[in-house]
């Protein structure tokens, strides 16, 4: 497993393009990267390899984005799973991807991205065992929900999802659905502070190696990180095609997102009942 401090203003978008680099040039040097993690309140970011040597695994990262890890250690990767449970979480995401009827070179998606409240200072606070069975009963959640609306799960991040529906309004459902669950779960278990933030956007992204890229994808990430926690945040073509579908909005104005030279005007979804 290797460590890279990958610095201010690197994103998670950026951590699946190296990622996706490594992998086009692994079997070049016999590696195989088999996942990654990224903290993003720490800007730290973990690359779990099988390799024969450090110095081979240094070699992929070296030829495919240069990103040279600080530090490179020998890890028990059964150990590594039963601990953290991201091993089989990607492989199953990947797996379903694959087997779901992945969209053709350009397709229409809504994508989702979650994301945890505070997930290192939740560790932090409850230590390791009872932060993990937490984050379990989280994921689970969250993968229940997504069924009903015809969601895929693209990858697993550690503290959140990336997912993916063919519609908008199936989108916003199945984010209401989530946060309803989620309030639920938090009445009736004690010490249950997780707050989950939602963020939505749809445009074509594109497929590749099972994972989606392009500006849908870039949106939906930012528009996430300005939801407040519990909150559902949509860019104005989510609203818009959700027209007549029985939603509210409240409109938030407009927004500054990194990357894009336009504002955009973002809306929150109204899911508490009264």
């Amino acid at each position: 497993m290797d460590r890279h401090d990958a610095g201010e203003g690197v994103t998670a978008e950026d951590l699946a393009i190296a990622h996706l680099k490594d992998v086009m040039v692994q079997e070049k040097y016999g590696v195989k990267y088999l996942t990654y993690w990224f903290d993003d309140e720490r800007s730290v970011a973990f690359c779990l390899v099988n390799a024969t040597s450090k110095e081979r695994a240094e070699r992929v990262h070296r030829e495919a984005h240069g990103l040279i890890a600080n530090a490179i250690i020998e890890v028990d990767g059964g150990v590594v799973e039963e601990f953290l449970g991201k091993i089989s979480d990607t492989a199953a995401a990947e797996e379903n991807f694959r087997k779901s009827d992945p969209p053709a070179e350009s397709a229409f998606r809504t994508i989702m991205f979650t994301d945890i409240e505070g997930s290192t200072a939740l560790t932090e606070r409850l230590g390791d065992s009872r932060a993990m069975d937490l984050l379990r009963t989280h994921d689970n959640l969250i993968r229940d929900a997504l069924k009903p609306y015809d969601g895929r799960e693209v990858k697993h991040m550690g503290d959140g999802f990336m997912n993916c529906f063919p519609s908008a309004s199936g989108a916003v459902g199945c984010s209401i659905a989530i946060q309803n669950e989620l309030a639920a779960h938090g009445k009736n278990t004690e010490d249950w502070p997780i707050r989950v933030r939602i963020g939505l956007s749809a445009g074509e992204p594109v497929e590749e190696h099972r994972d989606l890229y392009g500006a849908a994808v870039q949106m939906a990430a930012r528009v996430c990180r300005l939801a407040q926690p519990t909150g559902i945040l949509v860019s104005n073509v989510i609203r818009e095609l959700s027209i007549g579908k029985g939603f509210s909005f409240t409109d938030r104005g407009e927004a500054e997102l990194r990357g894009f030279k336009e504002p955009v005007r973002l809306y929150e979804v109204e899911w508490r009942k009264d």
